[in-house]
């Protein structure tokens, strides 16, 4: 029996700390099936197909990874895909009690998951995606928290070499 667990997230951009988290995460799991959120309130810079793209390039390297795309309810997908565990980021206690909150929920829905809470390693405790964003659309340098793929697409999509050190 495989132990399969899911890493769910818009990744929008994936950046050096998801692929921290999956590094460490492919080490513990047979199988890790990175979760490329479709349908998301959050208004994305990259479409999802992006998203799963860059995803795919910069996590080929553990071949016990997956990337794919999901729509609908997590707890959905995660009984699909015969998982057992959940994987969430913790970046700071800040975040510990919305994504309490989500597992409490998610137990509820597909009880036979748990949800594992996997702090992040220190060096990679402030990025954020959406500071990734931000920072890159006001000019500033990207490069030591997203991979060279991903300061490629944010060049690309901002119009500008906002994401390369100048």
């Amino acid at each position: 029996m495989s132990n399969i667990a899911i890493y769910p997230g818009t990744f929008d951009p994936i950046t050096n700390g998801h692929g921290d988290i999956v590094a460490r995460a492919a080490r513990i799991f047979d199988h890790v099936i990175v979760a490329v959120a479709a349908s998301t309130a959050k208004n994305t810079a990259f479409s999802t197909d992006e998203r799963v793209d860059l995803a795919q390039r910069i996590l080929g390297e553990h071949k016990n990874v997956e990337v794919r795309r999901f729509e609908g309810l997590l707890a959905h997908f995660v009984r699909d895909c015969g998982a057992k565990a959940v994987l969430r980021g913790l970046r700071a206690v800040s975040d510990f009690e919305y994504e309490f909150q989500l597992a409490g929920m998610n137990k509820r829905l597909v009880p036979e998951a748990d949800t594992i809470f996997m702090p992040t390693t220190e060096h990679y405790s402030y990025i954020s995606s959406s500071l990734i964003r931000e920072i890159a659309s006001l000019g500033g340098d990207v490069t030591e928290f997203v991979h060279p793929l991903v300061c490629e697409a944010l060049n690309e999509r901002l119009g500008k070499r906002a994401a390369h050190k100048k």
